[in-house]
């Protein structure tokens, strides 16, 4: 599964807020919501997020390996 809590740290370290994510980046609240509940988002949209936090994907998200993860 792809767990969005680094997110969240890298956030707090670049003195940024999910505010500032909406009202200065333009990002939704709905992809907030999204990254909250880990849920699936684009690769176009993670590169936004490395862009405008100036860090890495690894900064992002991290894959947690999980019994639900589907059956390939």
């Amino acid at each position: 599964m792809i767990d969005y809590s680094p997110f969240f740290q890298t956030l707090k370290a670049k003195n940024e807020s999910t505010y500032t994510m909406i009202h200065k980046h333009n990002i939704s609240s709905s992809l907030i919501n999204r990254l909250r509940n880990n849920k699936p988002v684009s690769t176009t949209t993670l590169n936004d997020l490395c862009r405008i936090l100036k860090c890495n994907v690894e900064d992002i998200l991290v894959y947690i390996e999980s019994d639900n993860d589907q059956f390939l």
